[in-house]
């Protein structure tokens, strides 16, 4: 498997335009868009740093994931997603090193990603999330 870089932080929020404020008017990183996932029932918003970037995470229903972290661990950083070169590669490796993940096959993910997410119980308590893009 080839991690090429961080792909993104995501970051559980409960006000997708509250929070924007303060990281556009105060760090001064501009969001280069949204984009509802209805399959994860998240609203994202982008916003760029470097070569990688922070997406804000917004339940647009009151059972979706995002939803359920918040309820259960308050905002704040939900995944590290790690760019892969090749999505079912990296999935059928993680398995073969005894990995425990979430989704056995990739799905999509917001901006146009492959995407799977390995379980927090077989990586520290930290949810992985491989994610394969052009770019």
């Amino acid at each position: 498997m080839n991690v090429k870089k961080v792909d993104h932080i995501g970051i559980a929020v409960k006000n997708l335009d509250e929070t924007l404020k303060f990281y556009q008017d105060i760090l001064g990183l501009e969001c280069a868009g949204t984009e509802v996932v209805e399959e994860q029932k998240v609203k994202v918003a982008f916003l760029p740093v470097g070569d990688t970037e922070v997406e804000l995470l917004e339940s647009t229903e009151d059972d979706g994931p995002i939803a359920k972290f918040i309820e259960k661990k308050g905002e704040g950083i939900q995944h590290i997603a790690f760019r892969v070169d090749n999505i079912e590669e990296a999935i059928e490796e993680m398995k073969t090193k005894g990995v425990r993940m979430i989704d056995e096959k990739p799905r999509y993910g917001a901006g146009g990603a492959k995407i799977a997410f390995c379980h927090p119980k077989s990586t520290g308590g930290v949810l992985v999330e491989l994610s394969e893009r052009e770019g």
